[in-house]
């Protein structure tokens, strides 16, 4: 039975490693935060293959960690990507009226029929999308300046390394 878990436990150490190294990453608590922030708003944008590209380059322009920003996206991933998108579409059609209504599966996976969706469709979910990224966005960057303040994490990063 120990020797089941052996794998998982591997693979647990592996991600609190990588976590705890991306969290160690240079700049103030502010840096950071806007780094992580900027890459959670663009996450929450149906961008696929831009939204790094964009998360860094908004890092940037607020001068926040390009790592960290690269690491937000990743809020948008293969199991969030479809929740998400519903969501953004209906917070848009909330916010501009009803649409056509959400696509059924035959639209989703296929590039023509979202094409012909248009801009009916578009709107909502980049309307969405935006509210949703800019509130994720702001706790997001909230949270994540808060926790890299605590006394215990500013002690932690001031130890020199041996």
């Amino acid at each position: 039975m120990a020797s089941r878990n052996k794998p998982i436990q591997r693979l647990l150490h592996h991600v609190r490693r990588r976590l705890r190294w991306l969290w160690q990453q240079e700049g103030s608590a502010e840096e950071r935060a806007r780094g992580l922030a900027a890459g959670v708003f663009t996450g929450c944008f149906p961008l696929f293959g831009l939204q790094i590209v964009l998360g860094v380059a908004l890092a940037s322009l607020v001068r926040g960690n390009h790592l960290l920003a690269a690491a937000g996206t990743w809020i948008s991933n293969p199991l969030t990507t479809l929740p998400l998108c519903w969501l953004n579409y209906q917070l848009g059609s909330l916010l501009l009226g009803p649409g056509g209504g959400w696509p059924g599966a035959a639209e989703l996976v296929r590039l023509e029929s979202l094409l012909a969706l248009g801009w009916d469709f578009a709107s909502r979910l980049l309307l969405g999308s935006a509210v949703v990224g800019s509130l994720a966005a702001a706790l997001s960057g909230w949270v994540c300046w808060h926790w890299l303040r605590r006394p215990h994490h500013r002690q932690r990063r001031a130890q020199p390394r041996l």
